[in-house]
């Protein structure tokens, strides 16, 4: 098969969607499509929740059941054992965001504990990924980061989130399961990026367990991680690296110009593009030190990393090399790659349907935001209802 028109195959891309849930996911990219509705829907779902409206249903059945595996870790197994028939494995996300009590911090960390032991029995769940907000308050992170000194009660309170970041990267270690920690706000990173270094440092002795995030609209971020394979190789551990575009781009450029300093964000999505292709070709040309998880949906750094992977005889199914997509998303990218040998991960989002709202919001705005994403989508599942028509 011609490489340069892997995606464009439909039928591989759906092949695990029956004809009801090919017209759901039409529908939904349909209505995504249009950004007034995304913003109307968005303030309406808003406001049904908190009016405890009985609107959960409605969402479940649409947004929620296209975008996410379920509200608990075993309403997901479905969805888990289906994709994983296709090669596809999964990467159970609980995407409950913004508490910022002790006690939700140490529910999170019980969260991961518990996912990394499901996942040591699933072959189809060899990852597992937490945010450092989940372990802790964003505020504590900056104030480290920006090299304040902590009160008494702030360092206990820090020390604790070390403790919830260990517990779970030792346990992964002793089960095998990689570690996936996301990367947030460049203004709390500085601070999570040495503590997932510390982990690593710990942990990846051996081979990587523990992953950091690279965030590569941030121009500063090659010459992080050519710093970092330094440190990793005076000191002998392994670095883990996912590497993505970015999330937080509006908020970051509106803070930069609200406190006077230069935005950490790239000039423009060309030089973004650049940056995420530089940082992966470095990654791959280093796999001796540095195993690298691919989260794009950009169809051209997919094909890049395939190329690149050819020329330099890695093998598909070689562990340090994964890519991943959003489930609900990219199908077409994800199901064609697993079709043709390489390791594909879905992450897979999921918790009680109200708690998980923020985050199926942020989906619809990104989709909408995206040049070109949801017209690609659309378009493949246009395709793919001709074609079975035919």
């Amino acid at each position: 098969m011609n490489t340069k028109t892997l995606f464009d195959n439909t039928e591989v891309a759906f092949a695990i969607k029956n004809d009801s849930q090919l017209e759901r996911a039409y529908f939904l990219f349909k209505m995504i499509s249009h950004q007034p509705l995304v913003r109307i829907g968005t303030a309406a779902t808003n406001f049904a929740l908190k009016a405890n409206l009985p609107v959960e249903g409605l969402i479940r059945s649409t947004v929620f059941d296209h975008f996410c595996g379920g509200v608990n870790e075993d309403d997901c197994l479905p969805v888990i054992d289906k994709m994983f028939t296709k090669g596809v494995s999964s990467v159970l996300d609980y995407s409950v965001e913004g508490k910022e009590q002790e006690s939700t911090f140490d529910e999170a960390r019980d969260k991961i504990l518990k996912i990394i032991r499901f996942a040591d029995e699933k072959e189809a769940m060899p990852i597992v990924v937490f945010k450092p907000t989940g372990f802790g308050r964003f505020y504590l992170y900056q104030k480290k980061g920006e090299g304040k000194e902590f009160t008494v009660a702030e360092q206990q309170e820090w020390d604790r989130i070390v403790g919830r970041f260990d517990a779970v990267c030792k346990l992964a270690k002793e089960k095998d399961v990689e570690v996936l920690i996301d990367a947030e706000e460049s203004w709390m990173q500085d601070a999570a990026d040495a503590l997932c270094e510390d982990m690593m440092r710990k942990y990846n002795k051996d081979k990587p367990i523990v992953y950091n995030t690279l965030q590569t609209y941030r121009w500063d971020r090659f010459d992080y991680l050519k710093s970092l394979h330094q440190r990793a190789k005076d000191a002998h551990f392994k670095i883990g690296m996912k590497i993505v575009r970015g999330a937080y781009m509006e908020k970051e450029r509106d803070r930069a110009e609200d406190k006077g300093y230069q935005s950490p964000i790239c000039e423009n999505k060309q030089a973004t593009d650049e940056n995420f292709n530089t940082c992966m070709t470095f990654m791959l040309n280093h796999l001796d030190s540095i195993s690298v998880f691919i989260g794009t949906h950009n169809e051209l750094s997919c094909y890049i990393a395939m190329e690149l992977m050819e020329e330099m005889g890695i093998d598909k199914k070689d562990n340090n090399v994964w890519f991943g997509q959003l489930y609900g998303m990219s199908d077409h990218i994800s199901f064609n790659l697993a079709a043709e040998g390489y390791n594909v991960a879905k992450y897979v989002p999921f918790g009680p349907v109200k708690d998980v709202m923020p985050y199926l919001i942020r989906r619809a705005e990104e989709n909408t935001s995206v040049a070109g994403q949801t017209s690609r989508e659309l378009n493949l599942l246009k395709q793919e209802k001709q074609r079975r028509k035919l």
